[in-house]
């Protein structure tokens, strides 16, 4: 029969729903992953739940977006592993989507309830997220790459001042809750179709709550911050610039100490009470080596100011086995190097060892990876001798800064402020020194303390208590990967000398309220049958 010319002409969305709306949160969901975007990035997917998509549908084409955009989040990593990274980008993407089924339980039977019931469904679903950014913490060994509180490093300070009280985790709350709150007023304008005062969504006054009460923690804390600056140290950053598959060939053994002799000695004419070099400088163990003692001994000599320099370290075990350390030195101008040295805690897996290595063990075969390295079990400071006095620093080597509890164990044994040396040169001039650095802002944000990075190639400088990037060691063009020698003069905000943060002294306490979190609203939304679609959304 011929169409009814009466009949309503259905819209391109209805006639072809199967697939623009599966395409469109895909491609939306990657695009929005940029760190600008961070506010909205989860609005896309929360708000087609709320259209009560096919659980199948809706996870294949979550879980492929969040794959796809995660491997290019990761990209930096095809310099030293393809295979890698088309294994961690996937796997992380997938993980992280998880947090999408939850939302698409979640949100269809939020609508349309009672105003505090919606509100903590709202809390709860936020909840969830903070619990799958943490168990990303321990998982698998733990990646906590790029959590949604860092994409925040640069843009938004002022709602990153909570993470004093509740670590990085309450940031990455408060983002969800925006997303959340969009989401909802979007469902609110489109769907149920409310007009005047009653377009007015409780998630978004919710979401906007929350942003305040972070803006007033910023404005608190960091007014006036300038009248309580006081001087910390003058500190030199070296950036040798050594390629990484260069630094442990034999061969050019000669040519790199001269690099870095050089590099180093620039640092005179800029009077360091410091000098600080980047992970695994010297291509053989320093407290092990004569030779290499002898070198940095003499340049802290002609320096005259002490050196904290990354190097490996062996100690003899029973029967004489020897352990390899990835360690932090430091070197006195007149004592020579101290025997007290960092070594770190938390290793690259497939990197600085091989995980469960009778069952991975042949992939030492086609990688160079050498003998596993042995971690670390001391989270004391090192004690440095400054020109006025003496200070405590916490060290963190490589990815360790992106551990808040190994922050958090040095500050809590008294170290006035944090240095991360690192090698990023592994991969490239890319994104990864810089999504890197984000996490120190973190870190210094959560245990007001300033925080100094020194990098191979760069990110090297200093962000202070609050998070601001005080100095970004850069060269003439503005780029950070160079070869060579700036110094800053670092301060500290005196209300913090001596004092911990809420953090510090109460850890991952959000943690546990946002598993609560998740109960409650998981129970009080479980315990009603879900609304008929059209009860739900706009009525025809």
């Amino acid at each position: 029969m011929p169409a009814d010319p009466y009949d309503p002409v259905p819209t391109f969305w209805e006639r072809h729903s199967g697939w623009a709306a599966p395409a469109s949160v895909g491609a939306l969901t990657v695009f929005l992953l940029a760190p600008e975007a961070a506010y909205a990035c989860l609005v896309p997917g929360a708000f087609w739940a709320y259209l009560r998509p096919r659980l199948r549908v809706y996870a294949w084409t979550i879980f492929a977006a969040q794959a796809l955009a995660w491997t290019i989040n990761l990209s930096w990593l095809h310099p030293v592993t393809w295979a890698g990274l088309l294994i961690l980008g996937p796997l992380v993407g997938a993980w992280t989507g998880t947090w999408y089924l939850a939302a698409w339980w979640a949100l269809p039977r939020m609508a349309g309830r009672p105003t505090p019931v919606r509100l903590v469904a709202m809390l709860g679903l936020a909840a969830a997220w903070v619990l799958v950014e943490w168990t990303r913490t321990w998982l698998f060994g733990g990646f906590p790459w790029m959590p949604l509180a860092a994409t925040q490093w640069e843009s938004m300070r002022a709602v990153m001042q909570i993470a004093a009280y509740t670590g990085a985790a309450g940031v990455s709350f408060v983002i969800v809750a925006a997303n959340i709150g969009i989401a909802a007023f979007a469902n609110r304008l489109f769907r149920e179709g409310e007009t005047g005062l009653r377009r007015r969504s409780p998630e978004l006054l919710l979401a906007l709550f929350l942003l305040l009460v972070c803006l007033s923690v910023h404005v608190q804390e960091t007014t006036n911050q300038r009248q309580f600056a006081e001087p910390f140290a003058r500190v030199a950053f070296v950036q040798p610039d050594i390629p990484a598959l260069v630094k442990w060939d034999t061969s050019k053994e000669p040519e790199i100490m001269r690099e870095i002799w050089s590099t180093t000695l620039d640092a005179v004419p800029l009077n360091p009470d410091l000098v600080l070099w980047p992970e695994s400088t010297t291509p053989f163990p320093l407290n092990d080596d004569p030779s290499m003692k002898r070198f940095v001994e003499q340049l802290s000599s002609r320096l005259k100011a002490p050196m904290l320099v990354g190097a490996d370290a062996v100690e003899r075990g029973d029967k004489g086995k020897l352990r390899a350390y990835n360690a932090a030195f430091v070197v006195d101008p007149q004592l020579g190097v101290q025997t007290a040295y960092y070594a770190k805690r938390r290793l690259v897996q497939f990197g600085e060892y091989i995980p469960l290595r009778p069952l991975f063990g042949w992939i030492g075969k086609f990688a160079p990876l050498g003998d596993d390295f042995s971690a670390g079990t001391d989270s004391s400071p090192l004690v440095v001798p400054l020109h006025q006095g003496s200070a405590a620093l916490g060290v963190l080597i490589c990815y360790e800064d992106l551990f808040p509890e190994l922050a958090r164990e040095e500050v809590r044994y008294g170290a006035e402020a944090l240095v991360v040396v690192t090698n990023d040169a592994w991969y490239g001039e890319g994104a990864a020194a810089y999504q890197h650095a984000a996490h120190s802002v973190l870190r210094a944000i959560e245990n007001r303390r300033p925080v100094l990075r020194c990098g191979n190639a760069g990110w090297s400088g200093w962000i202070d208590e609050f998070g601001a990037i005080q100095k970004v060691v850069r060269d003439a063009k503005g780029s950070i990967y160079f070869r060579g020698t700036q110094a800053a003069d670092v301060t500290r905000d005196r209300r913090w000398v001596g004092r911990n943060s809420f953090y510090v002294e109460h850890g991952d306490w959000f943690i546990a309220v946002s598993a609560c979190l998740v109960l409650m609203g998981a129970g009080l939304l479980g315990s009603q049958r879900l609304p008929p679609l059209e009860a739900a959304g706009k009525k025809e």
